[in-house]
């Protein structure tokens, strides 16, 4: 399994059904298939394929063609997140015991009264609400006197609704403890709904990292298990991107199976090796 996907041979889609599928995506969804890594691509549209008993790729672009319902449920599946609140619990003690400290503690020696945060490819919203989850339970008296800022981006604006509705099965929330469960989440219909005092901390926004000159100034960038779709070329432009974002000793977080690739890794020096912790230069 890949991010929730089962790994399967792709099934034989032609150049000419390729481009189609291509040009209906950025035609009708503003989805720009060109950046990333075609054979992800392709797996991914193979499992609609199967999944809508289509005979060939030329009979699913027709029916990409004469169903909405469809070309959501693909693009869905191409900008599928598999997620859940602390994931990798490690990469968030460390930015709890290190990272944080450093950054509030920067912000009262510049005499700073913000803190901006980018969560990037957000999916659902468990990582910047874990990230809002920390701040409020460990550093809320820093809070007190910066304007944090938690922003939090994706491409598929149906996973964003989600987001804002903030509403969580059990297995979404195994890597918390039960005490923080039971003071920021209300337990309904065996859902656990996330407290209003925490939700708003958040603000989600549809946007495309292909997208780099809509990148926001951070202090903080999570950009977790995204890179790894894209080709080398791209995931060199967007590390330029994140690095131009950032200020002088702004820290970026990538995936535990991603690394600063061509001339990105000039712009940044390592804080944590062992998960992925960079801070710029």
């Amino acid at each position: 399994m890949t991010n929730g996907l089962p790994e399967r041979t792709s099934l034989d889609i032609s150049p000419e059904a390729f481009e189609t599928i291509r040009k209906i995506l950025k035609n009708l969804k503003g989805f720009n298939l060109d950046c990333y890594k075609e054979k992800c691509i392709r797996r991914r549209i193979s499992i609609r394929i199967r999944a809508t008993h289509s005979k060939t790729a030329e009979s699913y672009c027709d029916l990409l063609l004469n169903s909405e319902s469809e070309l959501e449920l693909l693009l869905k599946v191409l900008t599928i997140h598999v997620s859940q609140f602390f994931r990798n619990p490690a990469t968030f003690e460390k930015l709890k015991n290190d990272i944080f400290p450093r950054l509030f503690s920067r912000c009262s020696r510049e005499g700073r009264r913000e803190l901006r945060i980018w969560s990037v490819g957000c999916a659902s919203g468990e990582e910047p609400y874990t990230l809002a989850l920390i701040l409020k339970d460990t550093f809320d008296a820093e809070t007190r006197g910066i304007d944090v800022s938690i922003l939090a981006t994706d491409v598929d604006t149906g996973t964003l609704e989600a987001a804002r509705t903030a509403a969580y099965g059990v297995d979404r929330l195994a890597e918390m403890s039960e005490s923080m469960k039971g003071r920021y989440f209300d337990l309904r219909e065996s859902k656990y709904h996330l407290l209003p005092e925490i939700k708003r901390l958040v603000s989600f926004r549809q946007s495309d990292i292909y997208d780099i000159g809509g990148y926001e100034a951070s202090d903080l960038i999570l950009c977790r298990n995204v890179l790894i779709y894209f080709e080398r070329s791209q995931q060199e432009r967007i590390l330029e991107g994140f690095a131009d974002a950032l200020p002088r000793g702004g820290i970026l977080v990538l995936g535990k199976s991603e690394t600063l690739v061509g001339s990105s890794r000039r712009r940044f020096t390592t804080v944590c090796p062992v998960e992925r912790i960079y801070q710029s230069l």
